[in-house]
Parts: structure tokens; sequence; C-alpha cells
């Protein structure tokens, strides 16, 4: 349970000397706790990916149909991220995360029993919405009780634990899905629902109680003036943009890429598709990585250059020789990890009284982004294959080339 808040009631305000710092006991076990609840959550989430084409020929459904077994899940928690702020905001963002986390791990493992796929999505979008008050408070708590110049280093470490637990989860399936008659994707959904339960026992044990949390009434009227004052914000709207189209190509990407490698040149196994998803680990680095670099030289001096290096990557995918295609998801993987933990915290940092909110939103545009590009390039993969992926993707990219160089030239004031 939180603690009582300072009398204050703007929670970014610097007057306190107590926050965390990088490297005592109790920024490390927040530390721990949220790295932990962001890689089974993410691990949850995306644990059906790598089992599309076995849910197409398993259900007897195309493509674009088995991809809503990963879209149904990541709407609903888009759909649920702002009522879960708000609940943060009034009730405390630790209690908050504890019991999504708990919830979700329930749900995750009672997918592994159902017969149907309809009845599986039903259970996927139950499992978006349960999942929905870890990250639509994560940010907000991490910026308001982590020390401003350690947010970059704590946040990279939160994200790279996302990018962990989405491709343990995505590998572990992948695995599991291929011993034959002893596994199966009912066992493929039930081990990350395990690891689930087994997370949030740790997480409830580790996470610090708040120090910087003040309740926020759950009043509409409080509610769309602080609404009105994030969108009315010279970089907010900009930066929920930027979530949307990176993580919306990211999902495209990975949605369809296991189709292509099962068709020639490449001929895949399952298996061998679940290790592409080795490749998450670059993108825990580079998270880390990209935190720290903003740390030094400021997000608006680093961010372009990630985007770059996902068009580069995703170009890169075109070429028929699986070294170079899977370096070509090593690139874009790296620069999207980058990329979101940059805008991620930037919206964190910019929100200032209103970052619980601000953050929620950041993160419902950024899984509508993950649902509808993710979804609709399906269409793109069935009239023109790998190739029509890579142009309608590489159009998105090019936007958010565009946004990011708008969001550069904003004035300063206090941002970096």
């Amino acid at each position: 349970m939180e603690k009582p808040g300072p009398r204050w009631t703007d929670d970014s305000s610097p007057a306190s000397d107590d926050r965390l710092r990088a490297a005592p006991p109790a920024w490390r076990r927040a530390t721990l706790a949220m790295f932990l609840g962001g890689f089974a959550t993410f691990a949850m989430l995306y644990s059906t990916q790598p089992l599309l084409p076995l849910f197409a020929e398993t259900f007897a459904i195309g493509a674009a149909r088995a991809s809503l077994s990963v879209s149904a899940g990541t709407a609903a928690l888009a759909v649920a991220l702002i009522p879960a702020s708000v609940l943060a905001d009034r009730y405390g963002r630790d209690r908050v995360m504890k019991m999504s986390l708990a919830l979700a791990a329930a749900v995750a493992s009672a997918s592994a029993l159902v017969d149907d796929f309809n009845h599986l999505l039903i259970l996927r979008v139950l499992l978006g919405a349960a999942l929905a008050g870890l990250p639509a408070a994560a940010m907000a708590y991490l910026g308001a009780e982590v020390d401003p110049p350690a947010q970059g280093k704590t946040m990279g470490i939160y994200i790279a634990g996302n990018a962990l637990g989405g491709m343990s989860g995505r590998l572990l399936a992948a695995l599991l899905a291929d011993l034959g008659e002893m596994g199966g994707w009912r066992l493929a959904l039930f081990v990350p629902g395990l690891l689930g339960v087994i997370a949030a026992l740790v997480f409830w044990r580790y996470l610090p109680p708040s120090r910087h949390f003040h309740p926020r009434a759950a009043a509409p009227r409080r509610i769309l003036a602080d609404a009105r004052a994030i969108f009315t914000d010279a970089g907010l709207p900009w930066l929920f943009a930027t979530g949307a189209l990176a993580m919306g190509c990211f999902i495209g990407v990975y949605n369809y890429l296991g189709f292509h490698l099962m068709q020639a040149p490449f001929n895949f196994s399952q298996r061998a598709i679940g290790a592409v998803f080795l490749l998450y680990l670059v993108g825990s680095w580079s998270s880390a990585f990209a935190g720290q670099l903003a740390d030094r030289h400021g997000r608006r001096r680093v961010q372009w250059g990630m985007v770059l290096a996902m068009l580069a990557g995703l170009a890169l995918t075109l070429v028929g020789q699986p070294a170079v295609l899977i370096a070509g998801v090593a690139i874009f993987t790296f620069g999207f990890f980058a990329a979101h933990t940059l805008s991620s915290s930037w919206v964190a940092h910019r929100g200032k009284e209103q970052r619980g909110l601000a953050t929620a939103i950041y993160l419902s545009a950024y899984y509508l982004g993950a649902s509808l590009i993710g979804s609709l390039s399906g269409f793109a993969w069935t009239h023109g294959g790998w190739l029509g992926i890579v142009a309608a993707l590489a159009l998105c990219l090019l936007v958010l080339f565009a946004i990011v160089l708008r969001l550069k030239k904003l004035p300063v004031e206090g941002d970096y």
C-alpha cells in the first residue's frame, strides 16, 4: 500500500531529495521489480505471435484472422490504458500495477484451456484489459519516484524488461509448440502464464511504495482539463503519433515474418522462426543504451537516427539471403526499441502534473498502432507478399521520420 504523498499536488516537484538514485538498494529493488513486471507483461501478451501459422492451420483460418490473436490483446490494452491510469492516479500506482499483473497471470494461464479460436480471442481481450494497469502506471511511477538524472537509465532498464519478456514469451511459445505430442499451442500459452504468476509474486514483494504520489480525484472535469492541457501541448500529441507509428511497424514486421520465413527460399521450421525472436536481445540492449545516450546528449539529438535505423533495417529484409535478412531485422529491432525508449521517457518528462494521463494516452496510441497497422498490414501481405509489407511499413516510417524532425525543432523549455 502506498504511503501518503507530500502536501503538494504536483508529483513532479523537485523539492524532495529522497528520489531513487542509481545504485542504492531502494533503486535496485524498484528496478528489479519493474524489469520483471515488464518482462511478464510482454511475455504473456505476445506469446501468440510465433503461433500464427499454427493457428491458421489448426483452426483453418487466414493469416489476417490469425493475427487477431495478437491484435485483440493489444487493442484491449490500448482501450483500457486510460481508465487504468485514472484508477492509478486515484488509488495508487503501485497498487494498480500489482493487481494488474496478478489478474493477467490468471487469464493467461486459462487461455490454454479453450477449444475454439473465438473463445481464445475473448480471453486475449480480457488479458489485454487486465494487463493495462502495469504499463499505464509504470512510466508515471518511474517519472515521479526516480531522480531525473537516472530516469533515462531506469526507463531503459524497464523497457529492456519489456523487450526480453516479449522475446522470451515468443521464443518459449515457439519451442513448446514444436515439441510434437509433448507440446502444442496449449502448453505454449500456459507456460508464459505460469511465468506471470512467478513474476507477480516477486513484484508484490520488491516494488518500493511511492513517496511522491498524491491522489488525484477521478472527476470528469479534472480529467477533461488534464486532457486539454495535454493535447494543446506543442510536443505531446506528436510524441503519441511516434508511438503509434513505430509500434505498428514493429508488430507488422514480426506478425508476418514467420509466414515469410516458412516460404522458399528460406523454409524455416517453427523452431527456427522462434529463434528469430532472440533478436529481442538487441532491442533489450538498445533500450538501455538509448536511455543513457539521451541522458548525455538529449532525446531530440538521438531519436531521428533511430528511425533511420528502422528504415535501413526494413530495406535489408528484402534481400533473399537469410543472413542479410536477419541482420536487417536486428537493425530494425535496435532502432525500434531505442525510439520507443526515447519517446516514452520524453512523454513522462514533458507530462509534468498530467504525467499519468499523458503516459497512458501515449501507450494507448502505441498499442492502437500495433493493433491497426499490425492487422491491416495483413492485406499488404495477402496482395503483395513480403514486398507489400515492406512498402506499406516504409511509408509509415517516412511519416514517422517527418514527425521526429518536427519534434527536433521544438523550443527546449526544459526538454532535452
